[in-house]
């Protein structure tokens, strides 16, 4: 597994050896042994499945407590995918990271606990995995404002992006609850 650092050090691309032929491919989509050889050394505990269609963005989402670290791929489809580091002892604390993901490429990204998490899709339909080191916990769930100026991700948009109704009325960086 090639493992490609982003601007936040924390959190990874990760490219499995992904052997094809004529008939299809093959590849790895897990493997804690080879996880932890790259560094990530995670108690998977809940497995995540979502379909979304173009122009629908989720996120910026986190949980307070019970934080999730998340091994996120696309398994049709392509997305943006965006991580912002909540943590205030982090030196890169209200910074965030932003990548493309695909079933092309096959191509995974592992988001630590401590970061919110979003993605927007940019092909017509996308199918978005998630692995969690954590329950989802509703009490603890938040939302960060995923187009709060002072993070100013330039969202690839086409046009008004489509929210849930929480994404809608996230919460600036600068009101968020944070990590320690």
């Amino acid at each position: 597994m090639k493992v490609i650092p982003t601007a936040i050090p924390d959190v990874l691309i990760l490219e499995p050896k992904v052997f094809g032929d004529d008939r299809g491919f093959f590849f790895e989509s897990w493997n804690r042994r080879s996880l932890a050889e790259a560094g990530i050394d995670a108690d998977f505990v809940q497995d995540n499945h979502s379909r979304s269609q173009k122009n629908v963005l989720r996120g910026l989402h986190y949980q307070i407590e019970h934080a999730q670290g998340k091994l996120v791929r696309v398994t049709a489809g392509a997305v943006y995918d965006v991580a912002v580091d909540l943590r205030r002892s982090s030196p890169t604390f209200g910074q965030w990271v932003g990548f493309g993901l695909s079933a092309a490429d096959h191509r995974m990204a592992w988001i630590p606990p401590g970061f919110a998490h979003g993605f927007y899709v940019i092909s017509d339909a996308a199918e978005f995995l998630y692995k969690t080191t954590d329950y989802y916990s509703p009490v603890h769930e938040r939302t960060l404002q995923w187009n709060d100026p002072q993070l100013a991700i330039p969202w690839p948009l086409d046009g008004e992006p489509l929210l849930a109704g929480k994404d809608k009325t996230g919460t600036p960086l600068a009101c968020a609850e944070t990590f320690g």
